[in-house]
């Protein structure tokens, strides 16, 4: 795997990029429309999820604790007008940069992953949260834009060494095998061994050229449509594949 080194600032600067479009592509399309990217949801249900993501992560973050927090109590007072959930919305998307820029990477902060627990975890999810909504809103708009390149390359990264080692895996748990990933806009690749249930990201950059990697498939497109494909948005089959697809489609993560 080539190192991507993003920081709070580069995510922080995704963040003031793609909250705004997230806002106007939800904004734009009403409350009531069928979110096609997630079958049973409409634009309201996105927004709704979004901005309790967003409250929860502001409350959470900031706590300056590792403990895992309590679960979050559901709102008791219904689903609001959709002026006003636009407005909430809105706030929270700002608050959460606020509170986020505040915050040193550091900081002591809980999270679902098996690695440290510091803030820097939820600049880069909160990141990748908002980007993959807003292509969610845009594409219910009918007008989706793709995941910046470094980002959606990043964001690759995170569900190979964060979203799978946390067991966050829905794909096939029975296959054996090296997968390829190939950014073609990113100059990025990506090796990953299944084991069944196990995986193991590799790191490129200290296997020697001479080293054989064994892959049994390969998968190449885009940083953002290797990212949408591994996180359920696009079908493997809209990448160009070799190799066994059932190995591809054992990397899904949700």
């Amino acid at each position: 795997m080539n190192r991507l080194h993003a920081t709070k600032d580069f995510w922080l600067a995704a963040l003031r990029a793609d909250g705004p479009a997230l806002w106007d592509a939800v904004a734009e399309t009403g409350p009531d429309v069928a979110v096609g990217t997630s079958p049973g949801r409409t634009t309201a249900d996105l927004a709704e999820h979004l901005t309790g993501l967003l409250r929860w992560v502001r409350a959470t973050v900031a706590r300056g604790t590792t403990d895992r927090p309590e679960p979050q109590a559901p709102p008791g007072d219904g689903r609001p007008a959709w002026p006003d959930a636009l407005d909430q919305l809105r706030r929270e998307l700002t608050g959460t940069i606020e509170t986020l820029e505040a915050l040193d990477p550091d900081f002591p902060a809980w999270n679902w992953a098996p690695q440290p627990k510091r803030a820097v975890f939820w600049h880069r999810r909160v990141a990748h949260e908002v980007s993959l909504t807003r292509w969610d809103a845009e594409s219910t708009a009918g007008r989706a834009t793709p995941i910046e390149t470094k980002l959606a390359a990043d964001g690759v990264s995170e569900v190979l060494d964060t979203w799978l080692p946390a067991g966050r895996r829905v794909g096939p748990a029975d296959v054996q095998g090296v997968v390829q990933l190939v950014a073609t806009d990113a100059a990025h690749e990506w090796f990953v061994r299944l084991r069944g249930e196990g995986i193991a990201l590799l790191d490129t950059g200290t296997i020697l050229d001479s080293d054989d990697h064994h892959a049994r498939a390969k998968a190449t497109g885009t940083a953002s449509d290797l990212q949408l494909a591994l996180l359920g948005r696009k079908r493997p089959d809209q990448l160009a594949l070799a190799g066994d697809p059932r190995l591809v489609q054992a990397l899904r993560a949700g």
